[in-house]
């Protein structure tokens, strides 16, 4: 029996739902409908009733939904305790990271996990988001973490924490305390390179509405710290990572100004080939990471 099996039947009999499920584990839905009917047959038995646009788990179903529970716990236990050996845990980590995870996240979880296995040897190498996936792809590295996804079978991502872009400025390049789209166009405007998480996250969130082409663009920096620097120095506004700018708003070397009706949330992933086995002290770091930021 298929344990990716068991996966997914916990998820669609938990959400009662094959689109709940597809959401939950960033499945397609035709892929989902696949692995149910694989079960159904290996079993020789239903699972499902389809009723419509909604579903009904059979008696077969209730039986099965709390061994597949124990059995996938199970298994989840033998990982953890071969991981947390200490002759599985050491040797080198090479992390690639986007610029707001890896300037702004993984330093502080990198710290905490040696402290834990201190056998392993760490390299975070920061590029941007198109460059990180793009080694992933070709084998240069094993696992990143991103802000933005591309289409590709062959990768595996994982929601891994929610961010914000905010609109930020200094008070003699924009002083009113809220903003229009429209009047965004009008003022001194900084943007990242292209391939850039923060750019290409920005400029989905625009894509119904106008383009960056549109923009006064003064200025095109190739680094989150060149960004919040020449902000500060009110060479123009920016669009920048909530996480990047979170102590200068506090101390309000920065001014947050919202956009009016335009909010931008994204997620941070972790990326890696789905066909690719990750040693042990990878396996190690992505459970620490999962749960450090959660």
């Amino acid at each position: 029996m298929d344990i990716h099996h068991l996966k997914i039947f916990v998820s669609v009999y938990k959400n009662k739902s094959f689109t709940k499920a597809s959401e939950e584990l960033h499945i397609s839905q035709p892929t989902i409908s696949e692995h149910i009917k694989n079960l159904e047959s290996s079993l020789d038995c239903r699972l499902f009733d389809r009723l419509g646009r909604s579903i009904m788990p059979t008696a077969e179903a209730d039986v099965l939904y709390p061994k597949a529970l124990q059995l996938l716990d199970d298994l989840d236990q033998i990982q953890e305790e071969i991981t947390a050996t200490g002759a599985g845990v050491k040797g080198k980590l090479v992390i690639g990271a986007s610029t707001i995870p890896g300037a702004y996240i993984l330093p502080r979880v990198a710290y905490s996990f040696k402290k834990q296995y201190p056998e392993v040897g760490f390299e975070i190498l920061i590029e941007d988001s198109a460059r990180i996936t793009n080694m992933i792809l070709q084998n240069e590295l094993l696992c990143g973490i991103v802000g933005a996804r591309i289409t590709s079978d062959k990768l595996d991502y994982s929601p891994l924490i929610e961010d914000e872009l905010v609109l930020v400025a200094t008070p003699k390049v924009l002083a009113q305390k809220t903003i229009t789209l429209k009047k965004l166009l009008t003022i001194p405007f900084l943007q990242r390179e292209t391939g850039s998480g923060t750019r290409q996250t920005f400029e989905d969130f625009l894509k119904k509405k106008m383009s960056t082409a549109d923009f006064n663009i003064v200025a095109t920096l190739g680094s989150t710290s060149a960004v919040k620097q020449a902000v500060k120095e009110s060479l123009g506004a920016s669009v920048i990572s909530r996480i990047a700018v979170q102590e200068e708003l506090e101390n309000k070397t920065l001014l947050e100004i919202p956009i009016k009706n335009f909010k931008m949330k994204r997620k941070f992933y972790q990326v890696r080939q789905k066909k690719r086995t990750l040693p042990a002290q990878y396996l190690a770091f992505c459970k620490h990471l999962k749960k450090a930021v959660s």
